[in-house]
């Protein structure tokens, strides 16, 4: 085996848990013993098998190594410190410091980190997603490493990761799993029983490799025969290790978790490791051959709807991403087994060597979606609203790790009719607004729709669209153009009395009650408000000083966080005049009906929304 002898890589062990005591003790916080158990694995693995060209981190070709552990990222850094990307004077004095990279948890504030983790169960499946785009997009030899705790193997996202793994035969994804045995509170569930854990990721349809973490020579030998693929399964190495392990006053000690040693402890436990180290280490490199340069992408030829056609923005969307598909060849779609549903299908029909299904398995979507845009491709992931809510930790985690990717929720609100509330998203626009630096957007018909999926193919972050289950009348010509925070003012006048605020279904809803309201000699402003984030503060400004102040603002979700969340803010932050809003929204739980009858019982339909504006007018006027 090429680089660095075993000697030397149990030296390098021994540095890596020196270090891993100096930085977290400097900073007085962090994880020593959890980097202590890991660390002569981490230093085979570096050292003679980790395929990386350090000084060139976006390498097509580079291995990716994920600590799904993040905890323990004094380790990390002192690998980084080993192979010389991070000085000694920065792990010191720069570890969980302000304003410096290397923050408590890994995240890719460093150009060698691809995913934010700390998170736990999470980085397993952002590999899952790596793995998928080096095996069946880029035909790429990299391999994807990624570390795990045994606490977190306790959680479902890393049995949701490793039967995708399976399924889809990434024989190119290696989990090492870090056996010590503890966790934060005490011992782990299973504790040192290597077989149990065997068991479990066999019937996941993984191939298992036991070893002795702390033997050089037979983790040597592990890895190697881990990187030598069979074709058809994920590898799982169980390494059993010993938490805290160079020190004997900790080793194998409860109550040792996420504490650094005080300044006595660790000068005693850095002269029972031998002492103060600078070993430089650089494994092999990726093949040189190995590179991808996907397509560049051409201008979409969008899908085109006749003013008035009843169209659902579900099937806009799968139309659409059928044409930014064949404009953009980086385009790739996922779907919780409800593409007939989300019409994510018309994808997989016509490029199916770029669509993954993933089952239901809402958080390995999120996550797979994540590690394909990790290596430049722009993910399409859609699912029923309501389910993404099991997801919202890898949303939340992904926009720590600065991914772009978009995600669309259909079947959203009571509008979706007998199915009942356990199918309705009702909070999806408030779990979407407060994700860091979102976009989030909900059309109301066909046009805006294939427009808005366009858009979201380039923008940064995390976009997310919510579309409706059933079919509404197209309002926009073909040419209409939608830009992220915009709004549409569809009726307006310089005598409006009042300003009638939606998106998605109440947006007609509005537009019905505009019609009622003219009759009654009240001209009504209507809004559609299609970026909910970023909102159309300018418009929404401008209502306020024609219509005096008045404004309905009705949605199809809960009224916390929503439409009427985003347009009092926006309002709010703004020097406008007084206020008079009626927030019309699904306040009392719903049940099983048609639309109708649930848009009715919610108070958020054409009569509802009606009457509210007449109250504003003529307050008292309402009977």
């Amino acid at each position: 085996m090429p680089g660095m002898d075993l000697t030397t890589v149990a030296e390098l062990g021994q540095q890596l848990r020196v270090d891993s005591v100096r930085a977290s003790t400097s900073a007085g916080s962090g994880h020593p013993t959890s980097s202590m158990s890991a660390a002569d694995v981490l230093a085979v693995l570096v050292a003679r098998h980790l395929r990386y060209d350090w000084d060139q981190p976006r390498q097509d070709g580079n291995d990716h190594l994920i600590f799904s552990k993040g905890h323990a990222s004094p380790l990390l850094y002192s690998i980084y410190k080993a192979v010389g990307v991070v000085s000694d004077d920065e792990l010191m004095t720069g570890y969980r410091r302000f304003g410096q990279r290397l923050q408590g948890h890994p995240t890719p504030e460093l150009p060698w980190v691809d995913v934010a983790t700390g998170s736990l169960g999470q980085g397993l499946p952002y590999g899952v997603g790596i793995a998928l785009a080096g095996k069946y997009l880029e035909q790429l030899p990299y391999r994807v490493w990624a570390l795990c705790g045994d606490s977190e193997m306790a959680e479902g996202s890393i049995w949701e990761a490793l039967d995708k793994a399976s399924h889809y035969e990434l024989d190119n994804l290696i989990a090492i799993v870090d056996v010590n045995r503890f966790g934060q509170r005490g011992p782990t569930e299973l504790q040192w029983d290597l077989d149990a854990y065997a068991r479990r990721a066999e019937a996941f349809g993984a191939r298992v490799l036991t070893v002795d973490g702390h033997d050089i020579e037979a983790v040597d030998r592990v890895l190697a025969e881990a990187e030598d693929p069979d074709g058809r399964r994920p590898t799982v190495i169980l390494a059993r290790t010993i938490k805290g392990k160079g020190f004997k006053e900790i080793e194998d000690q409860n109550g040792w978790h996420g504490k650094p040693l005080p300044p006595d402890m660790a000068a005693r436990a850095i002269e029972e490791l031998g002492g103060v180290r600078n070993l430089s280490v650089r494994g092999p490199l990726p093949p040189k051959s190995a590179e991808f340069r996907p397509a560049q992408p051409a201008e979409p030829h969008l899908p085109e709807y006749a003013v008035g056609d009843a169209v659902a923005t579900r099937k806009a969307y799968g139309d659409a991403l059928v044409r930014l598909g064949a404009a953009d060849p980086r385009v790739v779609a996922l779907d919780g087994e409800v593409s007939n549903s989300t019409h994510a299908d018309e994808f997989a029909e016509a490029y199916p060597g770029r669509f993954f299904e993933m089952f239901i398995a809402e958080q390995q979507m999120v996550a797979s979606a994540a590690g394909l845009a990790v290596r430049g491709w722009r993910p399409f992931a859609s699912t029923f609203a309501a389910f993404l809510t099991r997801a919202h930790d890898f949303i939340r985690m992904s926009a720590i790790s600065r991914v772009h990717m978009s995600l669309v929720g259909s079947h959203a609100g009571v509008e979706i009719g007998p199915d009942g509330p356990s199918q309705m998203a009702l909070e999806d626009l408030a779990m979407m607004r407060a994700i860091n630096g979102s976009t989030v957007l909900y059309p109301s018909d066909a046009t805006s729709t294939a427009a808005l999926v366009a858009a979201m193919a380039g923008q940064p972050g995390i976009s997310y669209m919510r579309t409706t289950r059933g079919s509404y009348p197209t309002l926009y010509p073909a040419a209409e153009r939608f830009p992220i925070g915009g709004s549409k003012v569809l009726r307006s006048g310089e005598t409006d009395a009042v300003t009638l605020i939606g998106a998605g279904v109440t947006l007609h809803a509005c537009l019905a009650a505009a019609d009622r309201l003219a009759a009654d000699g009240i001209p009504a402003r209507v809004i559609d408000l299609y970026s909910v984030k970023p909102v159309d503060t300018a418009t929404l400004v401008a209502a306020v000083e024609v219509t005096h102040g008045r404004l309905v603002v009705a949605e199809d979700h809960h009224a916390e966080g929503g439409l009427g969340a985003a347009v009092a803010a926006a309002l709010l932050s703004s020097r406008t005049p007084p206020l008079h809003l009626a927030h019309l929204a699904v306040r009392e739980l719903p049940g099983s009906g048609t639309p109708a009858e649930l848009l009715r019982a919610a108070g958020i339909d054409a009569d509802s929304i009606a009457a509210a504006a007449r109250d504003l007018v003529t307050p008292g006027s309402t009977s």
